[in-house]
């Protein structure tokens, strides 16, 4: 969150500076420092500002680990260096890897998602940032892949950039790709073409295409076997065809998609 973006939020609802701090636990002077700039928002008070402000969810901070490794790695340059990045985005991979399927489904729960609507618990999450977590799973359930077109559907403002960049450089360019075209059927389906949510998705798949992957991927069924991967490789829609992916999922398998 930024501090221009907390500016507005506050404007639209009428406070003051004063009152604005009160509620964040902060002084109006420094609700003013965070405005203009000259203190950045913290993690912890971006958190505070979304929950009591009752906010969008995409403007809370992108706390997983690789955003802050890999915005240093890519300003340098040289072997050694390159070298070292690609030991922290395997770190990071690995990292992300470890989110087991429970944890997922509550950070979907959180986010609104009515397939887990019955669990409880859990830090509310920026949704770009458990889509790309839940992406990155080698295994991932059938009902949280399902999620996944949802949370682009209902959080069409999720930073597009940060997502590219991610999942460029986490190899995950085709799993998104897929599950953003996904979502666009969906919209395609409902005859929903021209709202500003589809032209995101659309813009959005056009960029990553012109990074797309040759390599055959699955979306999240690692531990198909052989006679399963031919199976898919014969069976799969078009989209999972274009993006190289070992799957089945089509619109109409989408419960909650809208």
């Amino acid at each position: 969150m930024s501090g221009e973006a907390l500016r507005k939020v506050r404007k639209q609802r009428g406070w003051t500076q004063a009152e604005a701090g009160k509620r964040l636990g902060v002084s109006q002077a420094y609700v003013a420092l965070l405005e203009k700039g000259r203190r950045p928002v913290p993690a912890d008070l971006a958190r505070k500002a979304v929950r009591e402000f009752k906010l969008n969810p995409v403007l809370l901070p992108l706390t997983s680990s690789q955003h802050s490794a890999f915005s240093t790695q890519l300003t340098r340059e040289n072997g050694g260096q390159v070298r070292s990045r690609k030991r922290t985005q395997d770190a990071s991979t690995s990292s992300l890897q470890a989110q087991d399927n429970e944890k997922l489904a509550r950070d979907l729960s959180r986010l609104g998602y009515p397939g887990f609507a019955y669990l409880r618990g859990g830090w509310l999450k920026n949704p770009g940032e458990v889509l790309l977590t839940a992406l990155a799973q080698p295994n991932l359930d059938s009902r949280l892949a399902e999620a996944l077109p949802w949370l682009l559907l209902h959080y069409p403002e999720v930073d597009s950039d940060w997502l590219l960049t991610q999942a460029r450089l986490l190899n995950l360019t085709n799993r998104l790709g897929f599950v953003v075209d996904l979502a666009r059927r969906v919209l395609e389906r409902t005859s929903e073409t021209n709202s500003p949510r589809y032209h995101a998705l659309s813009h959005l798949s056009d960029t990553l295409s012109a990074g797309r992957l040759a390599v055959e991927d699955t979306f999240g069924q690692a531990s198909l076997t052989e006679m399963e991967r031919k199976w898919f490789r014969a069976n799969r829609p078009p989209e999972a065809q274009f993006w190289n992916l070992l799957t089945n999922w089509q619109p109409e398998f989408l419960q909650y998609a809208l």
